[in-house]
């Protein structure tokens, strides 16, 4: 069972296609109905479209993380999370999915969640070499060479600034 958590809802309403009443809103997952959306749009990103293998998408962070949902018009369309680790905070497990790419929803996402961080700590992440300019809007630098996390090439980036 997923901790309750206090709710925090980011609204967006943003023009989509020329719709300027699309009603975008990312929140906090709080329920396990949320936590099912949340796995079955990583599942169709990252284990459908980048065949990424079930064993490594899911962990053993699950229960410990915190998770956001993305809904457009009340369809989840959406997902990350961020949990503690021993060097500080690391975010993870970021996708939209496909219909609703390049369309400012990331960059939401990612602003949402920068927003709901304890103040302090070191915070990085693993970006796939497609989300690079993505995270760098926000302060991200690379750091280090790109390396291989499940068959994809990444590199660790962290929050400067």
């Amino acid at each position: 069972m997923i901790q309750r958590a206090k709710v925090v809802i980011f609204r967006y309403l943003k023009m989509i296609n020329g719709n300027s009443d699309m009603d975008i809103r990312i929140h906090k997952i709080t329920d396990d109905a949320q936590l099912r959306q949340a796995f079955e749009i990583r599942h169709t990103v990252f284990v459908v479209e980048q065949h990424v293998d079930p064993e490594l998408e899911y962990d053993e962070f699950e229960e410990i993380a915190v998770h956001f949902l993305v809904s457009v018009d009340g369809k989840a369309i959406g997902t990350a999370r961020w949990r503690k680790t021993d060097h500080g905070i690391k975010l993870e497990r970021f996708a939209v999915l496909s219909a609703f790419r390049n369309r400012g929803i990331g960059s939401g996402l990612v602003e949402a969640v920068l927003k709901s961080l304890p103040k302090g700590p070191y915070i990085y992440l693993h970006a796939q070499l497609s989300a690079i300019s993505l995270y760098q809007k926000f302060g991200f630098q690379k750091v280090g060479h790109p390396f291989e996390e499940a068959g994809i090439q990444h590199y660790k980036m962290e929050l400067k600034g």
